[in-house]
């Protein structure tokens, strides 16, 4: 599917090295409007607190070696085929707007199916900010 408007492709599976270890980032791209990198993991099953903490360090570790002064901070997003919402509501991805996790499809749903998740997000989003 389309990213959206702004977007350029970067890298993929790229690898970025520390003093101790070596790293890939499945998917970099930047974006013109909004003046940041966005770093995309792409997990084959349901999220993990580990992911999110790669993430975390993708995202950390991108800001300290590539970003320049000029950039806003760089956005981590999260692609897996579950999301657990314990596990989001307990992480840095609850407090960061940095941050994003989201399940995936291998097909595009009916409409009557998107319309019912938008609605069920939309429920849950205003549960959330009533506690």
């Amino acid at each position: 599917m389309e990213l959206g408007k702004g977007f350029a492709f970067v890298a993929r599976r790229q690898h970025i090295v520390t003093d101790t270890s070596d790293f890939y980032i499945d998917l970099v791209f930047y974006n013109y409007y909004l003046k940041c990198f966005v770093l995309i993991d792409l997990k084959t099953d349901k999220l993990t607190h580990a992911a999110i903490g790669q993430m975390n360090m993708y995202v950390r570790m991108y800001n300290d070696l590539k970003r320049s002064e000029d950039d806003n901070p760089t956005i981590g997003i999260i692609l897996c085929t579950e999301k657990d919402e314990t596990i989001v509501k307990y992480s840095v991805l609850a407090e960061n707007e940095q941050f994003f996790a989201s399940r995936y499809r291998l097909y595009l749903p009916k409409e009557e199916d998107l319309k019912q998740l938008i609605e069920t997000s939309r429920i849950y989003l205003e549960l959330k900010q009533q506690y």
